[in-house]
């Protein structure tokens, strides 16, 4: 990556750190980096990662602890399944005698739900100097600012993360700021003031046609993590797998791509064909069709092979006229409605004993 460009990116991202600055973000995921690091850099660290213990290290998953990643509790149940195991894995993680694309190909994969995510987040709380977080949330980052990397086919995790990090070191040093900071700012250029920690609505706030804009887009929300925490056990599931990479379990989650982010990104069982999930939000129904035939057509172009096939899935609380014609008129392109029930209900009686509200 040339001088320029990181120059030019830089520029860039100075006004959204401005931005960052002022925010409540700031407060919430960069103020408390010397508690983070106070809490978990000793474990983190060669000498004592023998002996770490599962209590120890599960708070690391959890927002309110690590202040800074709202996703990693969905891997921790898998992650902590065999504690001998991962403290293996960390131990060649965290040495810093062995060089770092050697560690992550040999630790990515290793641990079942151990991806790239929390891998280099611990990376760079351990070493906070020289590890930038590679996640779906900066990747995306560097897509936007036209700076992602490319690579050869087949290049390993470790490799991959090596370039990526390149890439983030330059980018902290043009900033003059630390990669914690430059974390956050990512975090900033996708949801701008929005904090990590900001609520959003549960499906039993509310459903039906008298939602909100808000309101849908929390019910869409948690519908997108549904879907993918609960993936095997949907109907979707017994024929498709969300998409994987070496040391990424995680990788067909919001997938970055230079179009945008695919919500959902798997693959076939069995055929050799592609699946990209959008979840209709409060775009019109053309857009939301324009964007899932543009995300087929990425795919298509940078992830399938020759006698792939690329099919797409549209999925909506309900579907109006001008959705169910595009969809007649595009091969491969599907749509699927979705249903959330919500009630309360009094207990039975017990022994003529009730409720008589």
């Amino acid at each position: 990556m040339s001088d320029s460009m990181i120059a030019q990116a830089a520029g860039q991202l100075r006004q959204a750190l401005v931005g960052l600055k002022k925010s409540e973000t700031w407060k919430q995921i960069v103020e408390p980096r010397d508690t983070v690091f106070a809490r978990f850099q000793p474990i983190f660290q060669p000498a004592y990662v023998p002996k770490l213990a599962e209590d120890e290290f599960r708070p690391f998953f959890y927002f309110e602890n690590n202040h800074h990643w709202t996703s990693l509790y969905r891997q921790v149940n898998r992650v902590c399944a065999d504690m001998p195991r991962l403290r293996t894995a960390l131990a060649t993680l965290v040495d810093e005698t062995r060089p770092i694309q050697d560690r992550l190909d040999e630790v990515g994969g290793s641990i079942t739900g151990l991806g790239k995510a929390i891998i280099t987040g611990i990376l760079t709380v351990a070493y906070p100097d020289k590890y930038g977080v590679w996640n779906n949330v900066s990747e995306a980052g560097l897509v936007d600012l036209g700076i992602w990397p490319e690579f050869e086919r087949g290049a390993s995790f470790g490799a991959r993360y090596c370039r990526v990090n390149e890439i983030l070191l330059a980018l902290a040093n043009a900033l003059e700021i630390d990669l914690w900071t430059l974390d956050a700012l990512w975090w900033q250029c996708s949801r701008g003031d929005t904090p990590p920690g900001a609520k959003t609505i549960d499906p039993g706030d509310g459903v039906g046609n008298s939602l909100s804009s808000d309101q849908r887009f929390g019910l869409e929300r948690h519908l997108h993590d549904f879907l993918f925490d609960n993936w095997d056990h949907t109907p979707l599931g017994r024929d498709w797998k969300i998409y994987e990479t070496p040391g990424d379990p995680e990788a067909g989650y919001e997938y970055p791509c230079a179009v945008g982010r695919i919500d959902l990104l798997a693959r076939h069982r069995v055929e050799k064909k592609w699946l990209i999930i959008e979840l209709k939000r409060d775009a019109t129904s053309d857009a939301t069709v324009g964007q899932a035939l543009r995300y087929m057509g990425w795919v298509t172009k940078h992830l399938a092979e020759a006698g792939d096939e690329v099919h797409g899935l549209i999925i909506a609380r309900s579907g109006d006229d001008a959705i169910l014609y595009a969809i007649c008129a595009v091969p491969r392109l599907e749509f699927m409605t979705y249903e959330v029930e919500f009630r309360l209900k009094p207990p039975a009686t017990v022994g003529g004993i009730g409720s008589s509200r």
